[in-house]
């Protein structure tokens, strides 16, 4: 693709949209119509659940599945020895796209949710023990938030969470002071995926390592909504975990990555056990593969990791630093044009490029503020002590809000978004999310804002 400024990179991006079939779709309504008779146009705007597919993807799992099926590793035969290039030439890709030297770090997973949970039973339970501490942020997805808390609760660990500010950004005060020579893991995301919030990771890894005062303690990042978004080089962030996941980069579902140190995951015990993680078994005992396959038992899902490949040739091609720029450019217009309307309540900050393509919101009203405060000195044991005043809530609820934009042909998220204790939090039960990507347009961003101010017109408020 050429290189260019402005309105020229928009009519480009305009141009990728006939990569994707499922964007020329019409939707919503009558069941016997025939094409757009009587239907909408589909606004795809929840591409933070999961993004849409390019044809360039499709085609090459077609391929795979057409002339090249077969098991990877060990097969002597054509097939087998295509499949395994493959198959491993993605694993190169992945390595090559995030910064990482050495692709045996890049470990397949099914997401990076079961990434998180590998890393929590298989290096947390070897290395997290009774009172120790685990730190985590208040705004962690539920798969960032929930394995460590279990953890916590099964080995008599504390868990310490960290606030945000109202801006949305992560308290930077309570991140130093939480963090002591006792605490063995600290876990954040690199993109929040309700409030968009980019969190500084290198500097996060820094402050954090400084304050545990270089004892033995492990930092994972959830980038899961960072990788698909923007530019990410791995070696650079000191982290010694980074997960994240396939289907929200124009990938299949069912593939994604945990990349771990080296001389960590060596140490690590395999996380599953069966075909393909062994070295060697014998009645007496067994012995593990080398990495990354020692986490990988089983048959993998190589027309994923093939897909992911092609997802990452075609990502590459554009260029991340394009995608990050014309990202910034609708969430800036989308904050803009959402904060004309009277009633509609936006999350995180209105500062596009310190966020990501994500906007939750809601619409409606609040009769009575809701103060909550942090003290670095817990009031039980999972580190948390909030002081709480109730508060009165007229929002539409966000259901509604997504079910009248359906209707208008406009798909966006609604709920708690994996995330309650941010929810409660910012003392709220639900929110509307619209997400972007390189797909979307200024066009649809205006689509979303009439489908808005139909909820105004429908509840009449």
């Amino acid at each position: 693709m050429k290189t260019g400024k402005g309105k020229w990179e928009l009519v480009e991006f305009k141009k990728l949209r006939a990569d994707f079939p499922i964007l020329k779709r019409y939707v919503n309504g009558p069941s016997f119509a025939k094409a757009s008779e009587g239907k909408k146009p589909l606004v795809y705007l929840d591409s933070a659940a999961t993004s849409q597919k390019p044809r360039q993807v499709l085609a090459v799992m077609d391929e795979y599945y057409s002339k090249h099926n077969a098991n990877v590793h060990r097969g002597i035969h054509t097939l087998s020895v295509e499949a395994t290039e493959m198959y491993e030439g993605a694993r190169r890709k992945v390595a090559d796209f995030v910064g990482v030297k050495d692709p045996s770090e890049i470990v397949f997973v099914r997401n990076a949710t079961e990434a998180i949970n590998l890393v929590a039973y298989s290096w947390g339970r070897q290395n997290i023990k009774k009172g120790d501490e685990i730190v985590v942020t208040i705004a962690e997805h539920h798969s960032n938030f929930v394995p460590w808390q279990q953890l916590a609760f099964e080995n008599g660990a504390v868990l310490k969470i960290i606030p945000i500010e109202k801006s949305g950004e992560l308290d930077l005060v309570a991140f130093r002071k939480v963090i002591t020579p006792k605490t063995k893991l600290v876990t954040f995301f690199h993109v929040s995926n309700v409030l968009g919030m980019i969190n500084p990771v290198a500097d996060l890894v820094k402050i954090a390592r400084k304050a545990n005062g270089k004892r033995q303690m492990a930092i994972l990042v959830d980038g899961a909504q960072a990788i698909p978004h923007m530019p990410v080089d791995i070696s650079k962030l000191g982290c010694d975990f980074y997960v994240f996941t396939g289907h929200k980069m124009l990938g299949p579902t069912g593939i994604g990555v945990l990349w771990g140190k080296r001389e960590i995951l060596e140490l690590m015990p395999p996380f599953l056990f069966g075909g393909e993680m062994i070295s060697k078994v014998s009645v007496q005992n067994s012995t593990w593969n080398e990495l990354p396959w020692k986490f990988e038992a089983g048959t993998p899902n190589i027309a994923g990791a093939v897909g992911l490949g092609a997802a990452v040739d075609y990502l590459s091609k554009i260029g991340m630093d394009r995608v990050r720029k014309h990202e910034i450019e609708l969430t800036k217009y989308a904050i803009s044009e959402l904060s004309k309307i009277a009633g509609v309540t936006t999350y995180g900050s209105n500062d596009a490029k310190k966020r990501g393509g994500v906007i939750s919101f809601n619409v409606g009203s609040s009769r009575q503020a809701r103060t909550i405060n942090y003290s670095s000195s817990p009031s039980n044991s999972l580190g948390m002590n909030f002081a709480k005043r109730n508060r009165e809530v007229s929002f539409i609820h966000a259901h509604d809000v997504a079910s009248i934009l359906d209707s208008e042909g406009v798909a966006i998220r609604s709920g708690h978004h994996c995330a309650q204790p941010l929810m409660d939090f910012l003392g709220i039960s639900s929110a509307a999310r619209a997400s972007f990507y390189l797909y979307n347009t200024k066009e649809e961003v205006d689509r979303l804002v009439e489908g808005v101010m139909k909820v105004k017109e429908t509840f009449k408020i």
